[in-house]
């Protein structure tokens, strides 16, 4: 089930987040702002009632960016992560966006296949985005 994440699920993002990203995990504190902020847009995945995933973005104007979807390794390939980005999508078409932007890796193959494959294309490269030295490789969808 995707619904509206809410401050109580803040701890278990942040440990989704500690799973997921390690040493360049949100800190409970981000993952708060996130929840909070006015052009944020965080929703919650929950399977036998517990928080498997989220998914988070930022909406200005006609733009939405799309900075997080964390799926539990216990969950991964299970069809939450779609579940989470088409929501999303309709999220950002909510709030009045037409297009979604994203950066991911230039290394991680299997991001970048998941997003091809629902419609994003290549736009732009950012070089040593990552702290790690990683360049970002920026995708856009129209959300028409």
């Amino acid at each position: 089930m995707i619904r509206p994440a809410r401050p109580a699920d803040a701890e278990a993002i942040t440990a989704l987040e500690d799973e997921a990203f390690g040493a360049d995990a949100w800190s409970q504190a981000q993952v708060e702002a996130e929840l909070n902020g006015a052009t944020r847009r965080v929703l919650a995945a929950e399977a036998d009632g517990q928080l498997v995933g989220y998914g988070a973005i930022a909406c200005a104007e006609d733009v939405a960016d799309l900075t997080r979807i964390v799926v539990s390794s216990s969950h991964r390939r299970s069809g939450v992560a779609s579940e989470l980005l088409a929501a999303l999508h309709d999220a950002a078409r909510g709030a009045g966006a037409m297009r979604m932007l994203l950066e991911v890796a230039e290394t991680n193959v299997v991001a970048r296949a998941f997003y091809e494959a629902r419609g994003y294309v290549e736009i732009s490269v950012r070089r040593g985005y990552y702290r790690n030295g990683d360049d970002a490789v920026v995708l856009a969808r129209a959300l028409g």
